[in-house]
């Protein structure tokens, strides 16, 4: 919640925001890059792509700034839904179609 908060915080750095934003929407995004479904892929691109994301987040967003979402965050009480996030992971999902429906007819 905190990140989705700061890429829309006008005090946070641009590479900060851009970070932010990217991955608040794939976290929010009701579809998932890997299908849980998977076995091991599923659940872990989950575990890595998240919390790398996270930390690269945090580490550009200033401490003082990153104090003042965090609570800012503890606030609220709903949880937000990236639609954005979700139309650019079934993007990539159509992308990946796509591109086995070519190689296959090559």
């Amino acid at each position: 919640m905190a990140l989705w908060i700061a890429a829309r915080d006008p005090g946070t750095p641009l590479t900060a925001r851009i970070v932010a934003a990217c991955v608040a929407a794939y976290a929010f995004s009701p579809i998932d890059l890997i299908s849980d479904f998977i076995p091991v892929l599923g659940l872990l691109d989950d575990a890595i792509l998240l919390p790398f994301g996270i930390l690269i987040a945090v580490r550009l967003i200033p401490a003082p700034l990153m104090k003042e979402i965090r609570e800012t965050a503890a606030r609220r009480q709903e949880r937000p839904m990236s639609r954005s996030g979700m139309i650019a992971i079934f993007a990539l999902w159509l992308a990946a179609a796509g591109f086995s429906v070519w190689l296959m007819l090559k």
